[in-house]
């Protein structure tokens, strides 16, 4: 059977330097993350060498201020490069949007003071981030979590479970949300906590269906001190810094989407030009064809779609419901486009000699993580119609 080497996506980009950004993103790619992604994902290896690489490579600032060793990039540029991590394996490219997602409190709400101390090693020097908003009974209800930082003299002492965190036990720096005052959304502040604060410990990762490469793991406090100074903007400012984070880290499980997808419908394309039956390649049968034609349509929409959002978001004009929006269609596409690739390779799809399973079997966790999609569509209805009556 052939081989068809897979198309390089034709981007469209702002500048000479992006376009330079997504030649060194694909040389990467090709060298260090694509000829091991399916080995160490059956292994369930975490590539911590491959997020030291992209350290050193400028590659997990993207979008965060140069003087604090960002990369100065707009999101538009930013989600092209997530996306072409996510195509050559998911843990990769959501490891960054997790860690971007980390960042995001301190650069946009740290002083000055903070973010010159803390910042430049958390985008260039090495380190890895990660978000703790979930717990165990608190998941689409965030504004209902129950971690506690209760006030002691110039510290904080935080107790309490996280749950399914994303790099739980091997991150460097967690962002993490906890009740500093009453029930409700007002009463929950954030913190920067380091990965080796003493009383904070990880449990064993979950047993996941897919993305077995990247450890997801509760995470306990069991009088976790840091100081005020840790603490980010003001008490209980904490969920709507938390909000205003997943609606730019929804944009990076957008465009991961949509490097599934596209990963799914390469393989599609290389396996039905390949294979003969009947005496000629099954992609001339119109079946498949019009498979193929729909799956690209989706691909192609998804990646407009997470781009017109991203483009609100470098113009500093609301964007919640395009993320919303963009975050929904893309990872609904992933998922579609992984099956679909499964049927057309038929038995070889079911099997793992062929990365499609694993494709569809990572394309469903997108479906849930930052928000599931029903309340994504929450969000969008509230965008239309107000919120609901009580």
């Amino acid at each position: 059977m052939p081989d068809r080497a897979p198309q390089p996506v034709d981007r469209t980009l702002p500048t000479e330097e992006a376009r330079d950004l997504i030649v060194l993103v694909r040389e990467i790619v090709q060298r260090e993350i694509a000829p091991r992604a399916a080995e160490e994902e059956e292994a369930g290896r975490f590539p911590r060498e491959l997020f030291s690489l992209l350290s050193e490579s400028g590659l997990l600032g993207l979008p965060y201020d140069s003087e604090y060793g960002g990369g100065d990039q707009p999101y538009e540029v930013y989600l092209q490069v997530l996306e072409e991590l996510a195509a050559a394996r998911l843990t990769v490219g959501l490891g960054v949007s997790v860690h971007s997602l980390a960042c995001h409190a301190l650069a946009g709400y740290g002083t000055k003071e903070q973010r010159t101390e803390h910042l430049t090693a958390m985008l260039g020097g090495g380190l890895l981030g990660a978000y703790c908003l979930s717990e165990p009974s608190s998941g689409s209800d965030a504004a209902s979590l129950r971690t506690k930082a209760e006030r002691d003299g110039d510290d904080w002492v935080i107790t309490g479970t996280k749950a399914w965190i994303t790099h739980g036990g091997v991150a460097d720096f967690y962002t993490v949300l906890a009740r500093t005052g009453g029930e409700g959304a007002r009463g929950i502040s954030a913190f920067l906590v380091p990965g080796d604060a003493e009383g904070l410990s990880a449990a064993a990762p979950e047993k996941k269906m897919g993305m077995k490469g990247s450890p997801t793991a509760q995470l306990h406090f069991d009088g976790v001190r840091v100081p005020d100074t840790r603490r980010i903007g003001d008490e209980g400012q904490g969920f709507a810094i938390a909000l205003s984070a997943l609606d730019s880290g929804r944009l990076g499980i957008a465009a991961c989407a949509v490097g599934v997808a596209q990963a799914a419908l390469d393989e599609s394309l290389a396996y039905a030009t390949g294979r003969q039956q009947f005496g000629r390649p099954i992609a001339d049968f119109q079946g498949l064809r019009f498979m193929l034609a729909d799956m690209a349509t989706k691909v192609e929409a998804g990646r407009a779609l997470y781009l017109a959002a991203a483009r609100l978001r470098d113009r500093g004009l609301p964007f919640s419901k395009e993320a919303a929006m963009a975050k929904l269609f893309c990872t609904d596409t992933a998922m579609q486009v992984a099956t679909d690739a499964v049927q057309i390779l038929g038995g070889y799809g079911y099997t793992a000699d062929f990365p499609v399973e694993r494709l569809m079997r990572e394309a469903k966790v997108l479906q849930i993580v930052e928000g599931t999609n029903q309340i994504q569509r929450m969000v969008i209805a509230r965008h239309l119609a107000g919120p609901e009556s009580r």
